[in-house]
């Protein structure tokens, strides 16, 4: 900032616009102070470059900071989140229109990558293509990303083509969680828990949600791998370093040690019930109302099953949990999840213990009547 007193942009406007895209850099990179004004100084940073670094005059400058621009938008907090990432993908296809792969390969692969994470977490469109879009992007980057020329950027685009394969929609599900599991499995060739943890324990996460979901080899294996994976992850996203990871990965394991063929039942449920309650630590209706309720209606289901205990209290439980699930899966909001913990709430009720049989079936037939206006029961999805 101090530089750009005497780098003004009257005097100096190829230094001014230079500092203002460092300066944008910096402020989006800043760990001190408020992550989404730092990102909208950074925006404003970069926008002020771009009035000296046009695409005329200066080109490569100009694709440059488009890039920087992408990435600040592709993780701003502040405005609708659909409208940043299309901002995003604008600025980085506009980067690109410099930025070739003859002229400029590693900056194009660059923003090949970037661009497949925006697509990958794009809202706006339809889902299935924006996952074939992002797994374009990144078999593109990979075509200069090499393991020999550029090994943390290949194993980086490995990781992002694991997840693209994993969310994939086109395709039979078996042999795109196929897919995904190799490109995890080479990434973390690379990123190793010495030279990368944090990486290396996302990558974990991630190898071991494919486990969970995997449709090919025995179903008992693939949900102990899964269950490696993610205490793996937990070594590295502790509560203390990394809150809204480690929460997400006990919640996983819930829905994992729920479903677990190997060892006791009745242990693996109380497991599950135990990792559950720890993710609903971090995952406060106030700070994360979504992903709270997610973790409230799971709970349900695992004192529903569970075998330890007195039923009645199991019972009464589990029906706590799913009205509490209701406070943020309304109907308007979130219709499938409404239906889902309206099922479960039925079910629930119609084997209750407590309370006036007829009025607990009475209860039973009108949350399963709701239900029906959506009716769409699925397994619980893992994050």
């Amino acid at each position: 900032e101090l530089a750009l007193e005497v780098r003004t942009s009257q005097a100096f406007p190829e230094q001014w616009a230079m500092t203002q895209n460092n300066l944008g850099s910096a402020y989006r990179n800043r760990i001190t102070g408020q992550k989404a004004q730092n990102l909208e100084d950074a925006i404003a940073c970069y926008q002020l470059a771009l009035e000296v670094r046009t695409r005329k005059a200066f080109p490569y400058d100009w694709a440059s900071t488009q890039n920087n621009l992408g990435i600040a938008y592709r993780n701003r907090i502040t405005g609708q989140k659909a409208q940043n990432l299309e901002q995003a993908i604008a600025c980085y296809q506009l980067a690109l229109e410099v930025r070739t792969s003859q002229a400029f390969p590693e900056q194009w692969a660059m923003t090949q990558n970037n661009l497949g994470i925006a697509y990958s977490d794009r809202i706006t469109g339809q889902k299935a293509q924006n996952q074939e879009e992002a797994i374009a992007c990144y078999q593109l980057a990979l075509a200069v990303y090499t393991r020999e020329a550029f090994p943390e950027q290949w194993a980086m685009a490995q990781f992002n083509l694991g997840r693209a394969y994993g969310n994939r929609i086109t395709g039979p599900k078996a042999q795109n969680l196929e897919n995904a599991i190799p490109c995890f499995q080479l990434a973390l060739e690379v990123h190793t828990r010495d030279a990368f943890p944090v990486d290396w324990a996302s990558t974990q996460k991630n190898l071991g949600r494919a486990y969970y979901y995997r449709i090919t080899g025995e179903k008992r294996q693939n949900i102990e791998n899964a269950i490696a994976c993610y205490q793996l992850a937990l070594e590295v996203h502790t509560r203390e370093a990394f809150p809204i990871d480690w929460a997400s990965t006990q919640f996983n394991l819930g829905i994992t040690y729920r479903n677990r063929i190997t060892g006791q039942k009745a242990q693996n449920l109380e497991k599950a019930i135990a990792c559950y309650q720890l993710a609903l630590e971090v995952r406060t209706s106030q700070a994360f109302p979504e992903k709270w309720a997610s973790t409230q209606n799971n709970l349900g289901n695992a004192y529903y099953e569970r075998i330890k205990g007195p039923k009645a209290q199991n019972i009464e439980e589990a029906i706590a949990c799913y009205q509490q699930a209701l406070r943020v899966y309304t109907f308007k909001a979130f219709p499938i999840d409404w239906a889902e913990t309206k099922y479960n709430l039925s079910i629930a009720y119609r084997n209750r213990i407590k309370g006036e049989k007829a009025q607990n079936i009475e209860l039973a037939n009108a949350y399963f009547q709701e239900a029906l206006k959506v009716r769409t029961f699925e397994d619980s999805t893992q994050d």
